[in-house]
């Protein structure tokens, strides 16, 4: 399985309804946006995805982000980092197309120790 991918780090601010302080209450992370497309064989060109492609489309991604409050941005009530994700991979994957025989892989870290993660097909 051959890979390429990009990464970036934004910071943003969420809420987690019902929750006690911090999570309660508005808070910042300083998130890092790790992304990674898979395929069984290169394409014609000899790659797994066009890497400029793939980083331009992260930067699109995370300036909407960027500075942000995720509740404004990302349609739920409450934005985990699995939810942040799946909102990551659908915009990621609207810039990419469909890339027959890829997947694209994104994991959001909040921490350097905690991740979400959502991966599907392109």
């Amino acid at each position: 399985m051959y890979e390429t991918g990009t990464a970036l780090q934004v910071r943003a601010f969420h809420v987690m309804p019902g929750m006690p302080p911090p999570e309660g209450v508005r808070h910042s992370h300083d998130y890092r946006f790790d992304v990674v497309v898979r395929r069984e064989d290169l394409d014609e060109r000899g790659m797994v995805v066009d890497l400029d492609v793939l980083d331009q489309a992260l930067r699109d991604a995370a300036a909407r982000v960027d500075g942000a409050d995720l509740e404004k941005v990302v349609d739920a009530e409450a934005v985990t980092v699995e939810v942040f994700a799946r909102w990551l991979h659908d915009h990621l994957a609207a810039a990419l197309g469909r890339l027959p025989g890829t997947a694209l892989a994104v994991r959001i870290w909040e921490s350097p120790e905690a991740f979400g993660g959502y991966t599907a097909p392109l």
